[in-house]
């Protein structure tokens, strides 16, 4: 009996190892074409960008990709810039608000309240009567 376990065994494991053989390549050639198609796809979508640095020159994948690297590089640190000065201005705006209310609105609360105060003197508070 143990023999033709063993030999069941060895058999399976050969029928896996040739469906690992016969797979691979196709697995590869799939990953191939997954990357050349997304290196396609970089291309297309950043065309312009390509044609001001090398117009007339054929790009290999690996220029592609330096190139794609050095624009998303740029346009990260535009983000940032960017951000940076929206951050700056946006500082600025609240402290001049927090001037402006402070400077600007206290006097006029002040003079406010002291003629509301004014006005609830007992003196101003009566009824004026012509007679």
């Amino acid at each position: 009996m143990a023999p033709t376990i063993t030999a069941a065994m060895t058999n399976s494991q050969e029928h896996l190892t040739l469906i690992h053989k016969l797979r691979k390549p196709l697995v590869e050639k799939l990953r191939r074409e997954r990357i050349n198609s997304s290196i396609e796809q970089l291309k297309s979508l950043l065309g312009p960008e390509f044609l001001k640095q090398q117009p007339d020159s054929k790009l290999e994948k690996a220029d592609i990709l330096e190139m794609t690297v050095c624009f998303l590089t740029e346009l990260q640190q535009q983000s940032q810039q960017q951000r940076r000065l929206l951050n700056h201005f946006n500082r600025l705006q609240s402290s001049s608000d927090k001037n402006l209310r402070e400077a600007d609105f206290s006097p006029l609360s002040s003079s406010v309240q002291t003629s509301i105060t004014k006005d609830k003197s007992p003196v101003n508070s009566a009824l004026w009567r012509p007679w």
